[in-house]
């Protein structure tokens, strides 16, 4: 009679036997998925980074019984919800919150931010602190005469982060997609605006990498700082950029050399417009009804637009000319000189003589002199000679030089080895 599993003993003892073989073969089988011997193994590429990490700062054990909680609001939350779920029982502490004038900020709870409160060993309110949506903080005391609620300006903590991502739709779907503020992109933008057509040049599969400051209060972000160190890979060709402080304390942008980022000259004085006039020597005059050359380029604009100074340079003329209207002209260096003309008005403390740097206000868009619309004209001379602003070659900005240079050569190592660690973060995960 067969056992119960319909296997003899003797065929139990092949089947353990055949079993020991398998599990040997088996055994090799998975070694030779290991490492053979004598067998070359590609070297790992590794790399090396060193940074200075401040020391933790260690808080001491409290014996009041007082520490701080903190919750994040929840949608549809009310101040008395958040309350209970920090755990606060303080009838003094809720009527004084919901009646106090200053204390209005927490009438309207912005989701996913945080309320922190700290309490004493009964559960008794002792201080609170709610960001608010203009960046100030509130504050909210217990004091030996009851509670003080005021606005304070909150210390302001600043971290670097590193974002890297390949652009396979959009320069704002790839940042999007690594959580990069919509402020450092735009300066990204603005950064390698020089070397490269966002509107026109962009490829699938360009990456960029980016080290920027963000803004911390209590652990929370509150906004984005300024980009410190980028790169951006298009159509293959790498383009690199750091931050530096120049001897004045103006800021500006430098690939690895020294070379300055910016060029001398913005190519439209106006942001976000449309031109409705070009560089002619034969154009028909809306206002005069006749044809003759036009040295310039209009920009159309509402009345008010700020327009901006197109480089650095010197105020050489300002005031009112009959066609032209209410005009600027500033000198810059060398035989370059600017002209805006049609303005409503000139900017607060604008006048002959006085230094200004690209980029600054200098007047508004206006309909004044012999204008048919709102617009800006705008001339680019050389030598007093009008030239196409949007076809001529401009000049870069002045590279460091001398002390300068040598100091900001200095800093571009540590930065350069940041945006390798997010270039390879980038290779290796893609967007």
């Amino acid at each position: 009679m067969l056992p119960q599993s319909g296997v003899t003993s003797g065929a139990r003892a092949r089947y353990r036997r055949v079993g020991v073989v398998a599990a040997l073969i088996l055994a090799g089988i998975v070694a030779a998925f290991g490492f053979a011997p004598n067998s070359l193994v590609e070297p790992v590429q590794t790399q090396r980074v060193v940074r200075d990490l401040a020391a933790p700062a260690i808080a001491l054990i409290r014996t009041d019984g007082r520490f701080w909680r903190e919750e994040r609001i929840r949608p549809g939350d009310t101040l008395g919800q958040v309350l209970a779920r920090l755990g606060t029982n303080d009838s003094a502490a809720k009527n004084f919150l919901h009646t106090n004038a200053a204390a209005r900020g927490l009438y309207q709870l912005r989701p996913g931010k945080a309320l922190r409160i700290e309490t004493d060993g009964d559960g008794r309110m002792v201080a609170l602190r709610y960001l608010l949506a203009n960046g100030d903080q509130l504050a909210v005391d217990r004091t030996d005469a009851g509670f003080l609620a005021r606005t304070v300006v909150p210390q302001t903590a600043v971290r670097m982060e590193l974002r890297s991502a390949e652009v396979n739709s959009s320069l704002f779907a790839a940042a999007d997609g690594v959580g990069l503020p919509d402020a450092i992109t735009m300066q990204l933008a603005e950064v390698f605006s020089g070397d490269i057509d966002f509107y026109h040049d962009l490829r699938r599969g360009d990456r960029f990498t980016v080290v920027y400051e963000m803004r911390y209060v209590d652990g929370e972000p509150i906004g984005a700082g300024r980009i410190l160190a980028a790169e951006f890979i298009n159509k293959g060709t790498p383009y690199r950029a750091f931050l530096w402080h120049d001897a004045e304390g103006t800021e500006g942008y430098y690939a690895e050399d020294g070379k300055n980022l910016r060029k001398a000259f913005l190519r439209s004085p106006v942001a976000f417009t449309r031109i409705t006039s070009g560089f002619s020597l034969a154009r028909f005059h809306p206002f005069l009804q006749t044809w003759r050359a036009h040295k310039g380029v209009d920009f159309a604009a509402p009345t008010g637009t700020p327009v901006r100074a197109a480089g650095d340079g010197k105020v050489a003329s300002l005031g009112r000319q009959t066609g032209y209207g209410n005009v600027v002209i500033v000198q810059h260096h060398g035989a370059y000189s600017t002209l805006y003309a049609h303005l409503s008005r000139f900017a607060a403390g604008m006048r002959s003589g006085i230094v200004v740097r690209q980029g600054e206000v200098i007047g508004y868009v206006g309909q004044t002199g012999w204008a048919t619309g709102p617009h800006l004209h705008y001339e680019f001379r050389v030598n007093n000679v009008q030239r196409n602003p949007l076809t001529i070659a401009l000049p870069t900005a002045l590279p460091l030089s001398g002390s300068e240079l040598t100091a900001y050569t200095a800093q571009v190592p540590t930065l350069a080895a940041q945006l390798s660690l997010g270039r390879g973060m980038t290779l290796a995960g893609g967007e």
